[in-house]
């Protein structure tokens, strides 16, 4: 999984406004973000939100952004629009539903799809909404502390199946990312900064 962009907003712009005007708060862009655990992202408006709340963060694929542009002609409309946090690729969302998973040392529950509402018709195209069902991105909750940093287009993933990074051995009843059946570990390197980061992206779902 990549992190192409961050994006954080002090304020609610569509969520609590149903039957009323949308918010104008901006989404601002960040190149790194402070994650709490159990509490969300430093400087986002759920931060703090609800005790224990799902969506402390959320998480949008920029292959939907892109199949979205595609489908309704869209042009310089950034992913921002959707209102979500983390900007991804090369994962499909939706199998993190109920699965524990790692992304640069920090560990999220993914508990359930961020569904589109009807605000997204207004913010990226008509129809947006219903082109969305079933891809709105992902809802997470924050398992540790950590920082998160876009990893930018020139990041590459590789898939590393003998990383020793990877999840602890599953016990009775879960599987895991180091299981032989579902190991899957991805290294993140920036060639163009020398950067190499080798941390893994586990996963590991409740039976």
């Amino acid at each position: 999984m990549q992190i192409l962009h961050i994006y954080l907003s002090p304020e609610h712009n569509f969520f609590g406004h149903h039957g009323q005007p949308a918010g104008e708060a901006p989404e601002i862009e960040v190149t790194e973000v402070e994650c709490v655990a159990g509490r969300g992202l430093k400087g986002d408006r759920f931060f703090d939100w609800k005790e224990d709340y799902k969506g402390q963060v959320t998480f949008f694929e920029h292959e939907q952004y892109e199949r979205l542009c595609e489908k309704f002609g869209v042009m310089g409309v950034p992913p921002s629009a959707f209102r979500r946090n983390l900007i991804t690729k090369g994962i499909d969302l939706n199998t993190l539903i109920g699965v524990e998973f790692e992304v640069q040392g920090v560990r999220f529950l993914g508990t359930q799809e961020a569904a589109p509402c009807h605000w997204m018709n207004q913010a990226f195209a008509e129809g947006a909404e219903e082109a969305l069902k079933g891809h709105g991105g992902l809802r997470a909750k924050i398992l540790s502390d950590g920082i998160l940093r876009s990893v930018g287009a020139g990041a590459r993933v590789s898939n590393s199946p003998d990383s020793s990074a990877a999840s602890p051995v599953a016990q009775s009843g879960e599987w895991s990312a180091t299981h032989p059946r579902f190991h899957q570990a991805f290294a993140f390197s920036n060639s163009s900064h020398g950067i190499s980061d080798s941390s893994a992206f586990g996963l590991r779902r409740s039976k």
